[in-house]
């Protein structure tokens, strides 16, 4: 797919990874519409590339549904959805009380948050942006449109204290084999990225030795990721329409250790 004047949706886009993603097709030409919580930061971004932004709660089906009518009518009907808005937690099975030493049972808040979001959330924002892409004319090869998903090599090899959020991005990953196969026939691209260790803002507030070892964690290049990496990674998937229903790792080479 080319993707100069093609309208595109980037959830989570006023940060990390989606920013980066929505800077990048967007210097490449498409109209993007930045869904995010974020307000001030959304915005800003989509000032800086003449997009769009569309304040969405991803756990909500009339924010979602509202984000997407305000994207469609700035730039029409999407071709391209990259899903990046997510969260991450951590809590083992079980739990112990460092000063009584009582055994804690799991907070179920944390997982149904991950589970929510990332999940949930993920699939909420494919079945609108799809029953949109359906319905449009097909370009070369008879493609209709583009979805690339965010799961995490936390999908396959999650940590210590992971449970809820390898729960919530093994979901993400599973799903869409079948997701492509339900849209195979409509011309709907579906594909997922698995980024390991990123210099996101999550990671950039912690110490610098912090995140030095991370990095040094890496088999090669030793370093954590970068933000724009994942956008070429998601550029190139869009802009190769043989590649379907695929999933790929980047990460340097990483396999998580149990801590």
């Amino acid at each position: 797919m080319n993707v100069e004047g093609v309208a595109a949706v980037v959830t989570g886009g006023a940060s990390g990874l989606g920013e980066a993603t929505a800077r990048k097709l967007a210097a490449k030409g498409a109209k993007v519409a930045i869904f995010d919580r974020n307000a001030d930061a959304g915005q800003k971004v989509a000032d800086d590339i003449g997009g769009t932004f569309c304040e969405v709660d991803v756990t909500s089906d009339d924010s979602v549904k509202a984000g997407f009518e305000k994207a469609r009518a700035a730039n029409g009907q999407e071709r391209i959805l990259v899903n990046c808005a997510g969260v991450a937690n951590a809590a083992k099975t079980v739990g112990t009380n460092k000063e009584t030493g009582e055994r804690l049972l799991y907070p179920m808040v944390q997982f149904e948050l991950a589970i929510n979001i990332n999940l949930i959330g993920s699939f909420r924002c494919i079945a609108h942006s799809a029953q949109g892409m359906v319905g449009l004319e097909p370009m070369e090869d008879g493609e209709r449109g583009c979805i690339i998903n965010t799961a995490s090599v936390a999908a396959e090899d999650g940590q210590i204290g992971q449970a809820a959020y390898s729960a919530s991005k093994g979901g993400v990953l599973a799903m869409a084999l079948p997701i492509a196969r339900d849209l195979m026939n409509d011309g709907v691209r579906v594909n997922t990225i698995l980024p390991g260790v990123f210099k996101t803002p999550m990671v950039a507030m912690m110490p610098e030795k912090v995140q030095d070892a991370l990095g040094a964690q890496v088999p090669f290049p030793k370093r954590l990721g970068k933000a724009e990496e994942y956008a070429d990674l998601a550029a190139f998937i869009c802009e190769t329409p043989y590649l379907n229903a695929e999933s790929i790792r980047l990460d340097g080479g990483i396999r998580m250790a149990p801590r």
